[in-house]
């Protein structure tokens, strides 16, 4: 315990890459905080900064002792919110690292719930894109990630796989618009809006397309799906979306339609946390309440292989 705050100033001077830097971020002299530094490498027995020219960076001994410290903050975390159970006061913060399409409409009304309920509780929501979303995890960053078709899933604990049927969104008014189902070479036709291609939505664009004939030629790329939506209302194009993005009301002037599964599989969104951590209380339970409510609205298939 009484290495807790050295812990925040070597995370501090780790982030700013600079002594210095790090130093006025935190509102110290800098030769207090190298001093702090290297009273503790002289307990600890190792340096675990290798100094350079313009700043330092960790060594070795370095990256390990920070995953150390992440890994105890999170067990402290934990014990925090477990003595303020004993109190019968429920407290904790809750970071999620979360995909693009959860935004709109599904965490508002999750987080509100939850917090209904637990007012003690405070949220940070981090968007992330897949392969981001699992850096969090793996760093300890965010305690739980929910996205779409994550990329490595090499220390991902799935909680729950949820199917999303990609979705063709277009202008009420488009040709597309009264067909019940799209095929994917029905789109081709069309100018096409892409999500950029780190999202997942695009990997299984790009994996369809290329069992076909044609290729994708967007007009335009989007980090956005905001934007994306939003577009379509300008141009007669095609956007493509999840369906825990989409209102079930839609914006006035706008529709979608499923894309269909003979041209493109159904994708899973992914809730999940970093493999072998003990979740905080609150973390815990807000990720049982998410997993819950998901199984309600789109059905749950097993957990994939982490």
């Amino acid at each position: 315990m009484r290495h807790l705050q050295t812990f925040r100033l070597i995370e501090a001077v780790m982030r700013a890459g600079s002594i210095r830097k790090a130093a006025e971020d935190i509102n110290i002299t800098a030769s207090a905080l190298n001093r702090r530094i290297r009273r503790f490498e002289d307990e600890f027995g190792y340096e675990i900064f290798e100094r350079l020219p313009r700043g330092v960076r960790l060594n070795p001994a370095g990256e390990l002792l920070i995953q150390h410290i992440r890994s105890q903050m999170s067990d402290l975390a934990r014990v925090q919110s477990q003595v303020a159970d004993l109190a019968g006061v429920r407290r904790g913060h809750v970071t999620i690292a979360c995909s693009q399409a959860l935004l709109p409409y599904f965490l508002p009304a999750q987080i509100a719930a939850y917090r209904h309920d637990h007012p003690g509780v405070t949220f940070e929501v981090k968007v992330r894109d897949r392969a981001a979303a699992e850096r969090d995890l793996s760093t300890f960053s965010s305690d739980i990630a929910l996205v779409f078709e994550p990329m490595v899933l090499v220390d991902f604990e799935v909680l729950s796989s949820i199917p999303q049927q990609i979705q063709v969104v277009m202008s009420a008014d488009h040709p597309l618009a009264g067909k019940p189902e799209i095929r994917l070479r029905e789109c081709l036709d069309w100018p096409q809006v892409l999500p950029s291609p780190q999202f997942g939505v695009r990997h299984l664009l790009e994996q369809a397309a290329r069992r076909g004939s044609r290729r994708l030629e967007p007009i335009l790329e989007a980090e956005s799906f905001d934007f994306m939506r939003h577009y379509v209302l300008h141009e007669n194009a095609v956007a493509f979306q999840i369906p825990i993005g989409l209102d079930a009301s839609p914006d006035r002037g706008l529709a979608f339609r499923p894309l269909s599964e003979r041209d493109v599989p159904v994708g899973h969104l992914l809730l999940g946390q970093v493999r072998g951590r003990t979740l905080p209380i609150a973390s815990a339970l807000f990720a049982r309440q998410l997993s819950q409510d998901l199984e309600v609205r789109f059905g749950n298939s097993p957990a994939e292989p982490g």
